[in-house]
């Protein structure tokens, strides 16, 4: 079946670096682009970024661009989003998902995704 799993969550302070990891199986990982989102205690889910399945086009909200990286290597079936600058309002669960369509672009819609992780913790102290 279909699985994604997070992982590189902690706990650093502001200004300091994460890489989160999304492996996955169950699926051809080089076909389908993946999206990163993250949610924060008490708001909707967001998405941060995503990228091709080919990995030659990204996507970033405005909010991390400049200081997070997508990128993904399709002979390991990964994902990493590389978060630099961190800022105490990127505390979040980060969560990575499947676009729904096989090569189709990602987009900034939740619903554009069917499959998710379970999410990694991500906490930047001041």
């Amino acid at each position: 079946q279909v699985q994604l799993v997070e992982s590189g969550g902690g706990l650093v302070q502001a200004g300091g670096s994460l890489r989160l990891s999304c492996a996955a199986s169950g699926f051809t990982f080089s076909a389908y682009a993946v999206g990163w989102f993250r949610q924060a205690p008490g708001k909707e889910r967001e998405f941060v970024g995503g990228i091709r399945w080919n990995g030659g086009t990204t996507l970033y909200a405005d909010s991390v661009k400049g200081r997070f990286t997508i990128s993904r290597d399709n002979a390991k079936i990964t994902v990493y989003l590389q978060l630099n600058s961190l800022k105490p309002e990127d505390t979040a669960v980060y969560y990575c998902a499947r676009r729904k369509r096989p090569f189709f672009s990602s987009t900034t819609a939740t619903n554009d995704y069917d499959y998710w992780g379970q999410g990694t913790q991500v906490t930047v102290s001041s």
